[in-house]
C-alpha cells in the first residue's frame, strides 16, 4: 500500500493566546478569519474551548505577532479591533511521597495533622475532603449506597513505562519499583515481582504517566463489605455533629452504629492484609453478604472504573489542571445491601455507573489534595550560538528564567560557541529580545522546541514554622492569603492559572472593616 500515514517532525505550537473581538459585532468576521488563516497557515492550530475561547496556537512569539496582523489585515476581511490575552502556559499537577510512607502499616495509623492546603481556603472548600486523610479518601456514592476506598501515591516514569511495556527496562534501578511495593504493603522484595503483581492488578493506563489498580485482596473480595442497612455509614459533619447526636434516638442511633462496626471492620482488614494476604496468610472468611457486594460489584460498577479514572484526571484539585504521575488505588468497596428472603441479596438503592465514576472522580481529586502538592511545568530544548564575549550576559539571563546550560561547545573554524540549555516554558516569554539587548547582539535568535514534562520540586503551600526556618525566610506575612511572603514560583504559578480560569484566588484579600483603615489625608 501506499505510505499515506505523514511523519512528525516534532514541531509543536509553543505560544498559545486567548483571541477575542473588543466589539461583540464583529465577531462573526473573527471566526471566518481564524478559519481563513488556518488555511493558508499548516503551523497555525485553533480551537474553541467549552468556555467560549478562541485559542490562537503559534510556533513562537514572531510567529504570533506576524499571524495576528495577517488576521486583522488580510484574512478577516475588514479591519477589527482585537483583544489578545497574555500567553497560556499549561501546567500539571502531580504529587510527592511522604516521608514515612514505605512502611505500609504505621502510616495506614499516622496521627499527624493534615496538610496546610486541607485547611486554607479556597482549597479546603472541596466536596468529600471531611472523609480524606494522608492521600486516602472514603468516597461516598450519591445517596450513600455505597462508599468506595481510593488511595493516591506517586507513579515513577521508570515504573509506568515497566506497566506499559510488561517487563523492567535494561539496566534500570529498582529502587523506584521497591519503594512502590512497600508504600503498597507488597510481600515481594523483588522487582520482577513487584511488577507482575501491579501488572495482574491493573485496571487502565495512560499516557500521561497515570494508572489505576486494585489491590488483589479488593479483587479476591477480602475487602469487600456487604452490609445489611438501607445507607453505609458516613459520619457526621463536625458543625452539626452535637446537633445530630442529640436528634438520634432508638433505632436510627443503633443502625447508624451498626454501619460503623462494618466500617471499622473493613478499615482493619485493609490495614491488616495490605496489597495481598500472600500464600502463607490464611485467606479472612468472607460471609455470604461479602460475596453477593463482590457480585454486585463487578456486574454494576467495576465498568466505570476507567471512565471515574479518566475523569479524575482531565482535572486536578488545585488549578484545575491535567494530572502526571499518579497511581490510583481501589483498596477497599461497602455497599449497602437487602435480603430477598430466598437467601439472595439486592443493593438497598439504585445503583448506577454514572454514581461510581462521581464518586471516584470526587475520591481522587481530594486524595490528591491531600498529599504533597508538586507541579508539573514543560521545558523547551534551546539552541543558539554565542560569542565569548555575549557568555557571560547569556548564562545571567538563563539562570534568571532558571535556565540550565545541557553542553557547550566550539564551532570548528569560527569563535562561535553552539550552546544548548533547556528552560521552562513559562519563562520563555520575551527571552529573544532579552537575551539580544543583555549581550549587545553577541548571539543569535535562539530556537525553541519542546522537550519534556519535569516536575518542579517546590511546595506551594510551605511556610517557616521552627526558629530556625523563621530567622532564615523571615517571619509569616499575613496578607490574607496566608502565604510566606517568600519568592515561590509554584503558589505564583497557581494563582496565574486560577486567575485565568476564573476561580477563587487565595490571594484575593476580603476587608473586614474598610471604615476602620487608615487613609493617606490623616
Amino acid at each position: 500500500g501506499m505510505p499515506l500515514q505523514g511523519f512528525d517532525r516534532g514541531i509543536r505550537p509553543l505560544v498559545k493566546v486567548n483571541v477575542e473581538p473588543e466589539d461583540t459585532d464583529d465577531t462573526e468576521a473573527l471566526e471566518q478569519g481564524l478559519i481563513k488563516l488556518t488555511l493558508a497557515d499548516a503551523a497555525v492550530e485553533v480551537t474553541a474551548t467549552a468556555k467560549g475561547e478562541r485559542i490562537l496556537a503559534c510556533l513562537g512569539e514572531i510567529h504570533l505577532e506576524q499571524s495576528i496582523l495577517d488576521l486583522k489585515t488580510i484574512y478577516c476581511g475588514k479591519a477589527i479591533n482585537l483583544r489578545i490575552s497574555e500567553p497560556i502556559v499549561e501546567f500539571g499537577e502531580t504529587t510527592e511521597w511522604f516521608e514515612n510512607e514505605s512502611d505500609f502499616a504505621s502510616f495506614f495509623d499516622d496521627k499527624k495533622p493534615p496538610l496546610r492546603q486541607t485547611v486554607i481556603p479556597p482549597y479546603n472548600e472541596e466536596e468529600g475532603l471531611a472523609n480524606t486523610r494522608k492521600g486516602r479518601c472514603r468516597a461516598v456514592l450519591s445517596g450513600r449506597a455505597a462508599a468506595i476506598g481510593v488511595r493516591v501515591v506517586p507513579l515513577a516514569p521508570s515504573v509506568h513505562r515497566a506497566l506499559q511495556d510488561k517487563k523492567l527496562a535494561a539496566n534500570s534501578e529498582d529502587d523506584e519499583m521497591l519503594k512502590l511495593g512497600k508504600a503498597l504493603g507488597m510481600n515481594e522484595t523483588e522487582a520482577p515481582a513487584i511488577l507482575e503483581r501491579l501488572s495482574q492488578s491493573l485496571q487502565s493506563i495512560d499516557s500521561n504517566g497515570n494508572a489505576i489498580i486494585q489491590t488483589m485482596n479488593f479483587s479476591e473480595g477480602s475487602s469487600v463489605q456487604g452490609v445489611l442497612l438501607d445507607m453505609i455509614y458516613a459520619p457526621s459533619s463536625p458543625n452539626n455533629k452535637e446537633a445530630n447526636e442529640s436528634d438520634l434516638e432508638g433505632d436510627t442511633k443503633k443502625e447508624l452504629e451498626l454501619g460503623l462496626e462494618d466500617y471499622n471492620t473493613l478499615r482493619d482488614r485493609v490495614k491488616t492484609l495490605g496489597f495481598s494476604a500472600g500464600d502463607e496468610t490464611e485467606p479472612i472468611a468472607t460471609t455470604e453478604i461479602d460475596k453477593a457486594a463482590l457480585d454486585l460489584w463487578q456486574r454494576q460498577m467495576s465498568g466505570s472504573v476507567a471512565a471515574g479514572f479518566q475523569f479524575g484526571l482531565r482535572a486536578g484539585p488545585v488549578c484545575e489542571e491535567s494530572v502526571y504521575g499518579i497511581l490510583v488505588v481501589i483498596e477497599s468497596v461497602e455497599i449497602a445491601l437487602r435480603e430477598d428472603g430466598a437467601g439472595h441479596y439486592r443493593s438497598s438503592k439504585p445503583l448506577s455507573g454514572g454514581m461510581v465514576i462521581g464518586a471516584l472522580r470526587q475520591g481522587i481529586r481530594c486524595a490528591l489534595l491531600s498529599r504533597p502538592v508538586r507541579l508539573m511545568e514543560g521545558h523547551l530544548k534551546l539552541t543558539l550560538h554565542s560569542s565569548l564575549n555575549g557568555l557571560g550576559s547569556l548564562y545571567g539571563v538563563l539562570s534568571k528564567r532558571r535556565g540550565r546550560v545541557l553542553e557547550d561547545s566550539m564551532v570548528d573554524g569560527t569563535d562561535l560557541l553552539l550552546i544548548t540549555a533547556t528552560l521552562p516554558q513559562a519563562e520563555s516569554f520575551g527571552l529573544s529580545p532579552e537575551l539580544l539587548q543583555k549581550t549587545s547582539g553577541e548571539v543569535t535568535v535562539p530556537e525553541l522546541t519542546f522537550l519534556k514534562w519535569e516536575r518542579l520540586d517546590e511546595d506551594p503551600f510551605w511556610i517557616p514554622t521552627s526558629l530556625e526556618e523563621r530567622e532564615d525566610f523571615g517571619e509569616l506575612v499575613n496578607s490574607g492569603d496566608c502565604s510566606t511572603g517568600l519568592d515561590n514560583n509554584a503558589i505564583k504559578y497557581i494563582r496565574l492559572v486560577r486567575e485565568r480560569k476564573g476561580l477563587l484566588v487565595d490571594s484575593n484579600r476580603t476587608v473586614v472593616a474598610a471604615e476602620k483603615q487608615r487613609t493617606m489625608k490623616r
